[in-house]
């Protein structure tokens, strides 16, 4: 059953037993509205409990349905039948309410809720609006700035915030049944609180609705649904309820159907299903008790920081003792960095150092179940870290590198016991990136593949199993973005027109904007090693920044100037010299925005094809995590791959056959005319 309703003297318990989330598909919202239709009719009912089973509260709408045409009853109208019940409704929470579990919420008289629970209406995430009441009933229970907030980022509020807010009306310890019960007992004793539709709109200024908009904006980087949120709020407070009400679901309705939602809606799915993997399905993973870590720079210590918050005991390994303590200060500094941000107490931020040992005897890891090395990016330095590994850790021990583009068969070749062996890229900075590439080596065990992506989610991060290549999938990828948009500035464009095209496109930032912030000496370093290896890296414009020491942000110059130490840049004369010098000898071309991104994107694409042919990559969706996790690729355009979809296969293969036939990328691959990865979908 869904839906159990039991009695408990003069009070109702209505049950929703839907595992695993209690979401709310179409036989719970039947059996809700059943429920109400037979308690109001019970004369010894006093009021109802409204219970769920299992770990959480209803956590939204059922993913089943997601994409397809609403079937009745409809939500809101189960929340209006709740809502204007005879006997009122208690909702009692725990775990998760949100998006439609809170929208459920807020139509019951009270809300109860134990002291772990969170609420949230995250439906912005999904490229829509709350379609059952949530602009309308948040402000005039919690407030217009409270519910602005919440609505147009999708954040989930605390139990104890909650109530701050005026949202829940108590928080309770011990049995939430029994505590909700209690609850109602003296609550029913005294005046019921004015039902939400007829309390007065909340008043506000025409200035507070034009800051909003001004941060709504700022923030949205051109996603639709969160500007849509704010409409519906700031007509929540301007209209009477019940229009609207019939503003929010025409809005709902509307971008339910828009090709941002669908492509929210394909990365929802995509981190649902990159934890696991069906090519793992049924194979267990090794438990992590305790980890190393190799190396304590910026890389290092955010492994480590990110190892401690999911409460891993961790060994911080490094050359020497000096190299020791400016490793354990790293983390320090992350640690303290959010105590002072008051992401976590003193205690926590204690408890969290008191967790790593810092050595530089690799002995101390014998008994290490996991060792992530994150040492310089020099396949010698790292064969030699992982001998001297080899020697001292169990047999049974995970060993995983780090590395950005080497390639993990050669840093092990030749070790004991390969099947322990596995590539574990995570991105800078480690604590705070979501994106891990996990790379097997021909040897792998399938339990050691399955370890790093338990870890991985353990970590609270989106785990992709990449194939071996240079760069893997996401720095290969990089090297296609930074050579367009260098091709790009070669026949006629500037960088801040390039970086000003791709932040319209939605990126936080455009590539040489992005490469001054992180130093361009990183890359040349990669283009040095690709040489040494008969590559020809192409980043002509890039390579003589680097020889005049314009090396970006850090030296006060790069691909924009940063006079008197300032973090905003400043278009170059150098650099505008320089391209006028290095110019193509074809034609120069007037760029504007759109063309802009097409150079740099659909090469992108084409590339993505070619990783998909070669088995780098086994699912598109896993390219379209890669760049919206690792590189900032916007989540409301789906991905690289599903905007390529969305946009048409015919239409990309004709811009790059023109870009192509000027120079200015290479020509469309056989894999992206065949739509290699909508074969089997």
């Amino acid at each position: 059953m869904t839906v159990i309703l039991t009695r408990q003297g003069s009070f109702a318990i209505v049950t929703i037993d839907h595992p695993p989330v209690n979401a709310l598909s179409r036989a719970v919202r039947e059996a809700l509205l059943d429920a109400a239709n037979t308690l109001d009719a019970e004369r010894h009912i006093q009021g109802v409990i409204l219970l769920c089973k299992g770990s959480t509260f209803i956590a939204g709408a059922d993913i089943s349905e997601f994409g397809k045409e609403p079937e009745p009853p409809y939500l809101p109208e189960v929340i209006a039948r709740i809502e204007n019940a005879s006997k009122p409704w208690i909702a009692a929470i725990h775990g998760s309410a949100l998006g439609g579990g809170l929208e459920v919420a807020m139509g019951c008289r009270f809300r109860v809720a134990s002291a772990d629970a969170s609420l949230g209406l995250p439906e912005v995430k999904l490229g829509i609006v709350p379609g059952a009441g949530g602009t309308v009933r948040l402000p005039r229970l919690a407030g217009v700035a409270a519910a602005v907030d919440m609505i147009t980022t999708g954040a989930a509020v605390s139990a104890t915030k909650a109530a701050s807010m005026g949202l829940v009306d108590a928080v309770v310890e011990g049995d939430l049944g029994a505590q909700a019960i209690a609850f109602a007992q003296i609550a029913l004793g005294n005046p019921l609180p004015v039902p939400i539709p007829q309390r007065p709109r909340p008043a506000t200024q025409p200035e507070f609705w034009e800051a909003a908009k001004k941060d709504v904006t700022a923030r949205a980087k051109g996603e639709i649904a969160p500007l849509k949120a704010l409409e519906c709020l700031q007509n929540a407070c301007s209209m009477d309820f019940d229009a609207a009400m019939a503003f929010e679901r025409k809005t709902f309705l509307e971008l339910r159907e828009s090709k941002q939602a669908s492509a929210l809606r394909h990365v929802f799915f995509a981190e649902r299903a990159a934890s696991r993997p069906p090519e793992l399905s049924g194979i267990q993973g090794r438990d992590i008790r305790t980890a190393a870590v190799l190396g304590g720079g910026t890389m290092g210590a955010g492994i480590v920081a990110a190892l401690r918050e999911a409460g891993i005991r961790v060994t911080l390994v490094e050359r020497d003792a000096a190299a020791v303590q400016r490793g354990l200060s790293n983390v320090a500094a992350i640690v303290n960095g959010l105590l002072s941000r008051g992401r976590m107490s003193a205690t926590e931020a204690g408890e969290r150092l008191a967790g790593i040992h810092g050595t530089e005897d690799y002995g101390m890891l014998a008994d290490a179940d996991l060792v992530i090395e994150a040492v310089f990016e020099d396949i010698a330095v790292k064969q030699a870290v992982f001998s001297k590994l080899s020697e001292v850790c169990r047999a049974d021990a995970v060993l995983a590198t780090n590395t950005s583009y080497l390639n993990p068969e050669l840093i092990f070749a030749g070790l004991p016991h390969p099947q322990r062996f596995l590539g574990l890229h995570f991105f800078s900075p480690a604590h705070v990136m979501k994106l891990v590439e996990v790379v097997p080596t021909k040897q792998t065990a399938p339990e050691v593949l399955a370890t790093g992506f338990g870890l991985a989610r353990r970590l609270g991060k989106i785990p992709v199993r990449a194939g071996i290549c240079d760069g893997f999938i996401g720095n290969r990828l990089l090297k296609i973005t930074r050579a367009q948009a260098e091709r790009v500035l070669l026949s006629g464009a500037t960088p801040s027109q390039v970086d000003s095209a791709m932040r319209v496109f939605g990126l936080p930032m455009g590539p040489f904007e992005a490469q001054d912030l992180g130093g361009l000496d990183i890359a040349a370093f990669q283009r040095k090693a690709a040489r040494e290896r008969g590559e020809t890296p192409f980043a002509p414009i890039g390579e003589r920044l680097c020889a005049l020491g314009r090396i970006g942000q850090k030296a006060g110059a790069g691909w924009y100037d940063y006079p008197n130490g300032s973090r905003k840049p400043v278009p170059s004369d150098t650099v505008a010299g320089i391209l006028s010098e290095a110019a193509l000898s074809s034609a120069r071309i007037e760029w504007d925005g759109p063309s802009i991104v097409d150079a740099i994107v659909l090469p992108m694409v084409n590339e993505g094809a070619n990783i998909l042919e070669e088995q780098v990559a086994l699912r598109a969706a896993d390219i379209d995590l890669v760049k919206i996790y690792g590189y900032g690729f916007p989540r409301w355009r789906g991905g690289p791959m599903h905007y390529a979809t969305a946009r048409g296969l015919p239409e990309i293969v004709d811009i790059l056959e023109r870009l192509a036939s000027r120079g200015l990328c290479a020509p469309p691959s056989e894999a992206l005319r065949s739509g290699c990865w909508l074969r089997d979908a």
